[in-house]
């Protein structure tokens, strides 16, 4: 970094560092802790009337709940798991939380941790030492700090309040995670530290700990989609929550008042047939100053808006996780609704296209040839197995559907991995149970089967309830993330998903449609006896 950047970027820090300090008195700055003690006690006349924090135009405001704030905490739960929108201040409203416990309690430890360094040093500046500098100065007279450092504040009443990346060591009684979708997104390994080592080490079953999980949405597979999947299920099934359950919230963006425009603006026919859809199925009836306002925010951010201001959960989901590698593919499957029941055709061959795990993931699709479109009638993914298991599965499947069995298509990798340390490699194991294995050829490189299965998708039809998982897995196939570039590698990150794209791109390399351009559609056969 240049002289110049570095003195630029000092003045920057010491710009953020001042604005910690106390700008103004408060208002309550002539009272004294006699005369209000009485109101201490309530927390909720705290929370209205003691903290000032930063704005959206960063003004020097007196913290007031908004909309969205009140919601949360009238429904607080011990564990909560916020699928949120942007601009809805749930982490400013959780951290002035944290911040009021400690004043107001001794002995509490509260933890928050932040899905990068950037963002937890603006969050404990801006959330937590702003907020306790700009109290009266009588009141942190009687709190004041015991040690400061830059992410941690211990007040003289043992309290602790402290912002990271990670929490692994000590007990906590509250604990926030901030944008876990994005953490579980980019970084699987330190979301799995963080499951394993903050979320165990508070113990919300006792009562006195609550936990706030919020994040944005980042594709349908990791910690954060499966906490919200488990707790709308729980939802809506009506069961009882207990003190380890986590109770789903989640608050729309026509809910938030201030989502309006006042200036017409045209609204598209797709973006009539959008909010159609939405306030019937929602049932809700929207004003044109809230379809101003989202067209508006929708030219902006396009295929973002959905995950940036969902309507409802399913919605956010939806949308492919940023680095998804077909992800503009789904967009225009969905649109097109060729996620849908896909039922088994009699009379048509099925198809089997392969990824062989070792010691991994054994990923299969299953599909059917109608006319010039590629029916995805099922999928399937399994570990630990033995080709006699598979034989017996896909027996199974076709004395259920009733079909013939065409085509068993694998990796050109198939004879030369062992399977299960028996010395026979994977084309012989399988010979033997009855599958006769087409060998797809090798590819030099990577990205040219990436390219051949976006090609391939746009003739691709999913049966929503059997390929569900297999879905998933290609929605969140993705980029690797360059953690000390903070940019997108141009190589797949091997994780749950691989496998089942992989099986996709040996259907896009191996399939005899000439649809993928530079995809391998003349198949090496090999003749030995096996299903047909």
């Amino acid at each position: 970094m240049s002289k110049g950047l570095r003195n630029k970027a000092a003045r920057r820090d010491q710009e953020q560092d001042n604005r910690i300090t106390k700008d103004a008195p408060h208002h309550l700055e002539n009272s004294s802790w006699e005369e209000l003690k009485a109101k201490f006690s309530n927390k909720w006349w705290r929370l209205n009337n003691l903290y000032y924090v930063i704005d959206e135009d960063g003004q020097r405001v007196l913290f007031k709940p908004n909309a969205a704030q009140i919601y949360l905490y009238d429904n607080i739960w011990y564990q909560n798991v916020i699928l949120k929108a942007r601009q809805l201040g749930f982490t400013t409203f959780i951290d002035i939380y944290f911040l009021d416990e400690c004043i107001f309690n001794s002995d509490v430890e509260a933890g928050i941790i932040a899905h990068n360094r950037e963002d937890a040093g603006k969050i404990f500046r801006r959330k937590i030492l702003y907020p306790y500098n700009n109290l009266p100065d009588w009141l942190r007279e009687a709190r004041p700090p015991k040690t400061l450092s830059k992410s941690e504040l211990e007040l003289s009443n043992n309290s602790i309040l402290s912002v990271g990346t990670s929490m692994r060591s000590g007990t906590v009684q509250l604990l926030h995670i901030s944008e876990f979708g994005k953490i579980c997104s980019k970084f699987p390994e330190k979301a799995r530290e963080i499951v394993t080592g903050a979320m165990e080490a508070i113990h919300t079953e006792r009562g006195n700990a609550l936990l706030f999980i919020e994040s944005t949405a980042e594709g349908r597979s990791g910690y954060f989609y499966d906490y919200c999947k488990d707790a709308r299920d729980r939802l809506a099934l009506g069961q009882p929550l207990t003190p380890l359950d986590l109770k789903f919230h989640f608050f729309p963006w026509y809910e938030k008042p201030d989502n309006i425009l006042d200036t017409a603006v045209p609204i598209t026919s797709i973006m009539a047939k959008y909010f159609e859809e939405i306030e019937a199925k929602l049932g809700i009836t929207l004003l044109d100053q809230q379809k101003w306002w989202y067209v508006k925010k929708h030219n902006k951010l396009g295929d973002d808006m959905k995950r940036e201001h969902p309507s409802d959960p399913d919605e956010a989901f939806e949308q492919s996780i940023k680095g998804a590698y077909f992800s503009n593919q789904f967009v225009k499957i969905r649109q097109e609704k060729r996620i849908c029941r896909v039922p088994y055709q009699s009379g048509a061959l099925v198809d089997t296209w392969w990824d062989l795990g070792m010691n991994d993931v054994m990923a299969i699709w299953f599909t059917q040839d109608i006319g010039r479109e590629v029916h995805m009638v099922d999928y399937y993914e399994n570990s630990g197995e033995q080709f006699e298991f598979y034989a017996r599965m896909m027996e199974d499947m076709r004395a259920k559907y009733g079909f013939a069995w065409g085509r068993h298509n694998a990796p050109h990798d198939i004879n030369v991995r062992e399977l299960g340390g028996t010395g026979a490699d994977r084309w012989e194991s399988a010979l033997k149970v009855g599958i006769r294995f087409n060998r797809i050829p090798r590819i030099k490189y990577k990205i040219d089967s990436i390219n051949a299965a976006r090609r391939f998708l746009p003739i691709c039809w999913f049966d929503e309830e059997r390929c569900s998982e297999g879905i998933v897995r290609l929605e969140n196939y993705r980029k690797k993330w360059n953690k000390h570039l903070q940019s997108y590698r141009d190589i797949p990150l091997h994780d749950i998903n691989s496998n089942g794209a992989d099986a996709f791109q040996t259907l896009a390399m191996g399939h005899n449609f000439q649809i993928a351009q530079g995809a391998a559609v003349v198949v090496r056969k090999t003749n030995s006896r096996g299903w047909t």
